[in-house]
């Protein structure tokens, strides 16, 4: 490796960042977007099946999560870096795997194939190769900069990447995905999703790419280590779990993750539902994604100053109870025009936006504040865990998500009898109060790392580092 000095953290690293979650989201979100949708509607699949195969994933991704996050701590140092590398090996293999779970030509199949076929290719996609490209980006953020607001900037830069991929599927998806059949409903085509996901897929290699091309990482072992066989020095994966489990700032973040996921993705889940079936307007559900930009955008410009001002968990739980009073006017009101709705809902989307745009520097922070209890550096290992937990929460998302719509009578024969619609609008709108809810109790009362504790835990590392 070259003794010249290390390229400055600017623009380029924050840009290289948002590619990384913009090829990420090309995968992720179309699968929380349409993919139970694809199995109940196109595939003739129960919800509550669907669901279930879900979180069986989940539970998958407990020990591969892990596994990889201490592979990417255990890896030797190239040229690259540590974590860079898995970026490019990762990249087509995950984008394969993503455009496999939606063959709509197998439709005529049984039952029992389909779901095998869900199962295996959902497993293959999100518990191995999604996770083998997932953990080390996010683990990367960390070797970018160890300063606070560059850390920040980082964050809000992923956010705006998945922000731009789901508006892009949000907005794109629907024009295309539904026709009208002869009752006037709005029905899904498969293979128009299918050819979605072939072009998503290549979207995000082409994201990944770019992503490696523009990063740089520098907080990372000494030069001279680059390229030898020493390993970086690590606790084993007992004592590792020990820490874990006494450590308040990474349990609470992890819950936290949880409670945030169940609310956002059921609502982000329940608008394939609520605009073709409740209002019957999958344009409008088109029109809100690209409103809710706007709401994601001002939420970009702000959470910055006011995460420095007055900490971020503290900016995030005034934001979360925003969110969750919104969506408490809308089971209240219950408005007529779809057009209201989708103004309540980028509001919500604004409240959201602000913990989303500070939320990946939250996890630099618990990774700072075990380094200061351990005394070793594990970006990895506490990002598999944190991404673990993420799942856990997309898992509960649509195994609640599934089981609520069987709860309300929910099939491709049932979809628009009123008692249903109705069913799914209460859904909508009454899980996403009691998440946001949830979420700002957790933030305020239990996560130990608001601003007086981070800014400490950054001058101490400043000071053992430069040492």
């Amino acid at each position: 490796m070259s003794n010249k000095p290390l390229r400055r953290f600017g623009f380029r690293d924050k840009l290289g960042y948002l590619f990384g979650d913009f090829g990420n989201d090309f995968t992720f979100i179309l699968s929380t977007m349409i993919l139970m949708k694809f199995y109940t509607d196109h595939m003739g699949v129960s919800a509550g099946v669907v669901g279930a195969i879900m979180m069986v994933a989940r539970i998958v991704d407990a020990f591969t999560d892990v596994a990889m996050g201490r592979i990417c701590d255990r890896s030797r140092i190239t040229a690259a870096g540590k974590f860079k590398p898995w970026i490019m090996r990762m990249c087509v293999p995950v984008a394969i795997a993503s455009f496999l779970m939606y063959m709509a030509p197998i439709s005529h199949l049984s039952t029992g194939i389909k779901t095998a076929y869900l199962l295996v290719t959902y497993l293959l996609w999100g518990s191995f190769c999604y996770t083998g490209i997932n953990i080390p980006y996010g683990s990367m953020a960390s070797a970018i900069s160890e300063d606070p607001g560059d850390r920040q900037s980082l964050s809000t830069f992923r956010t705006m990447g998945g922000m731009l991929a789901g508006a892009i599927i949000g907005a794109g998806l629907p024009m295309v995905a539904y026709t009208k059949n002869a009752d006037g409903n709005s029905v899904l085509v498969g293979n128009r999703v299918m050819l979605a996901a072939a072009i998503f897929s290549v979207l995000a290699i082409v994201c990944y790419i770019l992503c490696y091309k523009l990063i740089t990482e520098r907080v990372t072992l000494t030069r001279n280590e680059v390229g030898t066989d020493e390993k970086p020095k690590t606790q084993s994966l007992g004592q590792m779990l020990k820490n874990a489990i006494k450590n308040r700032s990474l349990i609470s973040i992890i819950v936290a993750s949880i409670v945030m996921l169940l609310a956002q993705l059921t609502m982000q889940g329940m608008a394939n539902y609520v605009y073709p079936n409740y209002y019957n307007s999958p344009a409008a559900q088109s029109a809100s994604t690209v409103v809710m930009m706007v709401g994601m955008i001002v939420a970009a410009i702000i959470a910055k100053p006011l995460g420095k001002r007055f900490g971020k968990a503290e900016v995030s739980v005034v934001s979360n109870v925003f969110a969750a009073l919104v969506n408490l006017v809308l089971f209240f009101v219950r408005p007529e025009s779809v057009w209201v709705y989708v103004g309540m809902q980028t509001l919500a989307w604004l409240g959201l936006g602000i913990f989303s745009m500070v939320s990946w520097a939250l996890i630099t922070d618990v990774i700072d504040d075990a380094e200061i209890r351990n005394g070793v550096r594990e970006d990895g290992s506490v990002y598999a865990m944190y991404s673990w937990a993420r799942k856990l929460g997309q898992a509960a998302s649509a195994g609640l998500t599934g089981w609520l719509l069987e709860l309300v009578g929910y099939t491709s024969e049932t979809a628009f009898d009123p008692d249903v619609t109705l069913g799914i609008y209460n859904i909508s709108v009454l899980v996403p109060v009691l998440g946001f809810g949830l979420l700002a109790a957790v933030l305020w009362f239990w996560y130990p790392l608001h601003k007086k504790k981070v800014d400490a835990n950054v001058a101490a590392l400043k000071e053992k580092h430069s040492k």
